[in-house]
């Protein structure tokens, strides 16, 4: 089962019950497909910063 979560689309890749199941995971979470994209644009930041 993959995932791909892109600035403007979901994929999912897998079995259909696989997808089914992560689908069902997914709503419980997040209301729409774009607070699923923003809830992972945030985790994606990187974390170090580099200093001058």
């Amino acid at each position: 089962m993959k995932v791909y979560v892109q600035s403007s689309r979901v994929t999912l890749v897998g079995k259909g019950w696989q997808i089914k199941h992560m689908l069902k995971t997914y709503a419980s979470q997040f209301e729409t497909v774009e607070e699923w994209i923003q809830s992972t644009q945030v985790k994606n930041k990187p974390h170090l910063k580099l200093l001058p």
